[in-house]
């Protein structure tokens, strides 16, 4: 059966650490730490004296000062595995960790993982032709000598670079090796960890190659197990889950996220904010459990694009300040016309503003070109209209100077119909069914991009069941929200049965609201 040698390379939280450690060697793995020589001296002393004993865990030989993207990241691990090879001869794998990383899975359920295949994980793409590194130095991590840290020392960083590029001196990769790229967080096995320290001894060239390249974490280990280790035994991925945001930092996870790492595919996690106490509990008592059943839905990557991205476009999840603090007003009143087919719904609000004098504005969420006045730059895109909806909405009853105001909207703008009853104001809401002709459906296709004039007849026949139940969908979805003063016409009903729905809606006659109701065309396509 696996038993794992974690390598724990860490520089603060000694109380923290201590947890760690005892946590992996209870479960019946070893632990060998490296603890960075820019802490005090104090800390470490802390560790040690809470590890006291502890024969699974052990301590590398020597304590290195480490820097982001420096050769002494890769010589601080080199250290650990050498200290984990030396005391632990019945492990069987040895496993990248940080101090910030968690098990997000049991022992049992990580070591029947293991023992599942026999593989090496790590990430490892070519390094030229994968685009994994996004942005910054690309080939000049290799070509050229890296002597300084270009976080700390800056000018001396470039001041280098550029004079060896002037000077022409860059140079050239190993002959034999084909360097790859990857997470630094990696899980091999036993054998394929002798093997490379063994490499190491019988290749100094290679050494002191990698110890000038820049960032060479996310090379080392990538380059070297996939030269000595056929491809069908590596798996190119690490097991420990990491996000990244859109500026390079790490994603960190708090006490709400134990569920969303529980299901995914990975067996540690990183980063742990230190302020997630429960979080770190509630793991530690799991990776000591005998549980083995988790669900796996792997959805922490997406779910993140998709809440971030829409959080950059206002389409959110939580409340911005905006909507927290701007309302249309809790006197005023906003009347919805909701339709699909949107000319229906322009005749009707012309048709109301000639017989009601109430105020209304055609689909501003949905259309562009919609006529808009000068509301100070708010109203100049649709993006801005539909970030900003009370706001605009406020600006345009003050604009009137009226407090009820009219507007059209489309039933798959649901988060918007959403927003406006979550205000203060009274929002009504007036839905209009229509009747889809199949030829309607078709020039709808053809309008939203999904059919062209020369798709053919069998593909359109093949997608509009689907289009008729988005539609239908979209509506199921506004009745079943249970919207209050929520009220329904229908191309189906007759006039008198729409005038008392409209006489509800507008607040007027049934005089009023059946002249509305035999407007001329209502319903005509």
């Amino acid at each position: 059966m696996a038993r794992i040698a974690y390598i724990l390379l860490c520089h603060k939280d000694p109380e923290g650490i201590v947890r760690q450690a005892r946590q992996l060697a209870e479960a019946g793995d070893f632990v060998a730490i490296h603890f960075d020589a820019n802490a005090p001296e104090a800390q470490f002393r802390r560790i040690r004296e809470g590890l006291d004993g502890v024969e699974a865990v052990t301590f590398t030989r020597k304590r290195l000062k480490c820097g982001w993207g420096e050769w002494s990241l890769v010589a601080a691990t080199l250290l650990g595995v050498e200290a984990a090879l030396a005391a632990f001869p019945d492990a069987t794998h040895l496993y990248m960790l940080s101090g910030d990383c968690m098990a997000i899975k049991s022992h049992h359920y990580a070591h029947a993982f293991l023992d599942a295949r026999d593989v090496d994980y790590i990430e490892s793409f070519d390094f030229f032709t994968s685009g994994w590194i996004k942005t910054g130095l690309r080939e000049e991590r290799l070509i050229y000598r890296h002597y300084f840290n270009e976080r700390n020392s800056k000018r001396l960083f470039y001041a280098s670079f550029e004079l060896q590029k002037r000077l022409g001196l860059a140079r050239t990769v190993p002959d034999d090796l084909r360097v790859m790229i990857g997470s630094q967080w990696w899980c091999l096995r036993r054998a394929t960890v002798e093997k490379l320290m063994a490499f190491l001894r019988e290749r100094p060239d290679v050494l002191r190659f990698f110890r000038t390249t820049w960032i060479p974490d996310e090379t080392f280990f990538q380059t070297l197990v996939r030269h000595l280790v056929p491809d069908g035994e590596i798996v190119s991925r690490t097991l420990t889950f990491l996000m990244f945001t859109d500026y390079g930092m790490p994603v960190n996870f708090y006490n709400d996220h134990y569920d969303l790492l529980l299901a995914q595919d990975y067996l540690f996690a990183r980063k742990i904010s230190p302020e997630a106490t429960d979080l770190k509990k509630r793991l530690g008592d799991l990776y000591a459990s005998d549980r083995t059943d988790f669900a796996i839905s792997n959805e922490g990557r997406r779910l993140f694009e998709f809440l971030v991205g829409r959080g950059r476009q206002g389409r959110r999840f939580a409340p911005r300040f905006w909507e927290r603090e701007s309302t249309l007003g809790r006197d005023r009143e906003l009347l919805v016309l909701c339709c699909k087919k949107w000319h229906v719904a322009k005749r009707l609000l012309a048709a109301a503003e000639a017989e009601t004098g109430i105020r209304g504005v055609a689909y501003l969420f949905d259309e562009e070109s919609t006529a808009l006045p000068d509301l100070g730059g708010i109203q100049s895109t649709m993006a801005k209209r539909t970030r900003h909806r009370r706001a605009m909405m406020r600006v345009l009853l003050d604009y009137h100077g009226t407090d009820r105001m009219m507007i059209c909207l489309d039933p798959g703008s649901f988060d918007i119909l959403q927003d406006f009853y979550a205000d203060r104001c009274t929002t009504r809401l007036l839905e209009i069914e229509c009747l889809y002709s199949d030829d309607y459906l078709v020039g709808h296709t053809r309008r939203v991009g999904l059919a062209g004039e020369a798709t053919s007849r069998a593909t359109i026949e093949m997608l509009l069941p689907t289009v008729r139940h988005d539609f239908a969908y979209e509506i199921d979805r506004i009745r079943d929200a249970g919207f209050t003063h929520h009220h329904r016409i229908s191309q189906r009903h007759g006039t008198t049965e729409n005038a008392a729905e409209m006489a509800q809606f507008f607040d007027i006659s049934e005089a009023s609201a059946l002249r509305l109701a035999e407007t001329p065309y209502l319903f005509d396509d």
